[in-house]
């Protein structure tokens, strides 16, 4: 109950306890029926729904009423008539027998129905999202992301983080993606950035002896858009001094469980932990969905003595095959093994083999180059059975694990294996430091280039960078990457060197990380953090696949929104100001 002068009971309160009270409502018309001259409405706000009752003869008023006009209702609480009631409903049992109304304000006929039951098309619901947001779906959803918020801050706050803000307009660095930049008015030519991260600035709080940060940050960041990505998004961002790698995973791991309680959902401590080499081996992925099996095999070693050329020009080329028991997939049809074969090309695959399982046997085109001791071999390391499909994809490390990972997954969604209401985290652990970027010639930083790297690999930074691993971690949520975090360096030479390996010079890691280098001179402690992403977290918790689904106000596809029309043109009076002139390439 939130009483105001408006209004003594939400419309989610009443049940028969309240019986013949009298009681003020307001909200909106959902739907209105007329019964023989009574005018029966289900009254909705954010709490709920309650039935109202008019007699058009006592209140003339009523008839004008439309669906989603606001309105204020006074009346008294009776029972709903015996086998009327909804049992579906908090207020199920009883209805508001009304002797005055109030019509706020009216509507005009919406563009669409305001309806769990009836979705509008996904332009049509961001142009009218406010109409969207009335839709007791995403009211819900709205309040769950308010719920899992509290208990981070709750969690976060009972284990001595304080919540800081860091800034929104802040120093252009490259951080993977692209800039949002903002003009400076009153410095002509220059430019902030809006923050893709408060990476920097956390580091820095640790330097300042704040020991323990934590924010609901918003990140910004230009890039393409997908289903579970924004131009703009929340992460719960948090950063510990004095720290191991088990310290953070600890404080994460039991922050994840009081997050997962808000939904009732019992999650299992400690979660699992794989390398990242040992998922691309077993999963094909560095962001596992562990909830069913259907892991890889590597056949390189027993396929080598076959007489398929394919198979031996990848192994002579130091590639290796790798190899997936689709159990009880040898019922597919040609046309729907051509299918994966196709989705393993998608991704850089040259092709993929296959083989079924028949009467202890493989049969397949492929088989005439395996003799009889070289199939047992194959049946005994990947323990096939009568009925199940065995893919084969040769190419280096890489390119074969990712594109068996793909057609693990579709084989998993045919197979309908994939739990419904599980929820398995697992911790990708030790991940290269630097990637190496074939196009540019160049390493690059595989997360970002303030990872720690791991002690006994120091030593290889001037000799093997790519041999170099880091104390970098990412949480995975069934199959979707949560966050990433690490161990931060905190010694000024190491984070040079970082810097020389991926090709900036002293110039300009001065110039564009000089004042967290300067920060270093002063005596920075160990330190490392997380950021975990909200908006994956919820809409994961709630069982959704669309982030925009758990965010008010989301862009589209096109980065835009269309409520409010933006990005918008700017006045050249703005522009002016701003010292900038336009010079629009037209495509």
């Amino acid at each position: 109950m939130f009483e105001t002068n408006y209004r003594t009971h939400t419309c989610g309160d009443l049940t028969s306890k309240e019986l013949k009270k009298e009681v003020k409502l307001c909200g909106w018309v959902s739907s209105r029926r007329d019964h023989g001259g009574i005018i029966f409405i289900d009254l909705r706000d954010r709490y709920g729904f309650t039935q109202i009752v008019l007699d058009p003869k006592k209140i003339p008023e009523a008839n004008k009423l439309k669906r989603e006009w606001c309105i204020s209702v006074k009346g008294l609480i009776r029972a709903r008539p015996k086998g009327m009631e909804n049992p579906k409903l908090v207020t199920g049992q009883i209805e508001i027998d009304v002797n005055n109304l109030e019509v706020i304000s009216e509507s005009e006929v919406p563009p669409f129905e305001i309806d769990d039951r009836m979705e509008a098309n996904e332009e049509l619901r961001l142009k009218y999202r406010y109409l969207d947001l009335r839709r007791p779906t995403m009211q819900e959803n709205l309040a769950i992301r308010h719920r899992i918020a509290q208990a981070a801050r709750e969690y976060l706050s009972s284990q001595g983080f304080l919540e800081i803000e860091t800034p929104i307009l802040v120093k252009p660095t490259p951080e993977g993606a692209r800039d949002y930049l903002v003009p400076s008015r009153i410095n002509p030519g220059k430019f902030y950035a809006l923050p893709q991260s408060p990476q920097l600035y956390k580091q820095i709080l640790m330097v300042a002896g704040c020991d323990r940060y934590f924010q609901l940050a918003r990140c910004l960041r230009d890039e393409d858009l997908r289903a579970d990505r924004q131009p703009e998004h929340t992460q719960i961002d948090i950063e510990m001094s004095f720290a191991t790698e088990e310290d953070i995973f600890k404080i994460v791991e039991s922050l994840m469980e009081s997050v997962c309680k808000t939904r009732n959902i019992k999650i299992k401590k400690p979660f699992d932990r794989i390398t990242y080499n040992e998922a691309m081996s077993k999963y094909g992925s560095d962001k596992p969905d562990i909830r069913f099996g259907l892991e890889f095999v590597d056949a390189t070693e027993i396929v080598k003595n076959s007489s398929f050329e394919v198979f031996k020009s990848a192994i002579n080329n130091k590639g290796i095959v790798k190899c997936l028991n689709a159990t009880g997939c040898a019922k597919l049809s040609r046309t729907e093994i051509d299918e994966l074969i196709e989705l393993a090309k998608i991704h850089h695959a040259k092709g993929m083999a296959w083989a079924k399982v028949e009467k202890g046997k493989l049969e397949s085109s492929i088989t005439k180059y395996f003799d009889e001791k070289l199939q047992k071999e194959l049946i005994k390391l990947t323990k096939a059975k009568d009925g199940d499909l065995l893919l084969f994809i040769a190419d280096n490390f890489k390119t074969a694990c990712t594109a068996l990972g793909q057609v693990r997954l579709t084989i998993a969604q045919k197979l309908n294996i994939i739990p419904k209401n599980e929820y398995k985290f697992c911790w990708i652990t030790d991940f290269p430091l630097f990637a190496w970027n074939e196009e540019e010639q160049r390493f690059e930083p595989e997360h970002h280039p303030f990872c720690m790297p791991k002690k006994e690999h120091i030593k290889l930074l001037d000799s093997d960078p790519g041999k170099v691993y880091a104390t970098l971690y990412d949480l995975v949520l069934n199959g979707v990457e949560l966050c990433s975090g690490s161990l931060r360096i905190h010694k000024p030479e190491i984070q040079k060197k970082i810097f020389s390996i991926i090709g900036l010079s002293e110039q300009e890691a001065e110039k564009k990380f000089g004042f967290l280098l300067e920060a270093y001179k002063y005596a920075g402690p160990p330190h490392g953090g997380v950021g975990i992403g909200v908006d994956r977290l919820v809409t994961l918790l709630i069982g959704l696949n669309d982030i925009r689904e758990v965010i008010a106000f989301p862009k589209n596809k096109a980065a835009e929104c269309p409520m409010d029309g933006s990005p918008g043109d700017i006045d050249p009076k703005q522009l002016k100001e701003l010292h900038l002139k336009l010079d629009i390439v037209k495509k």
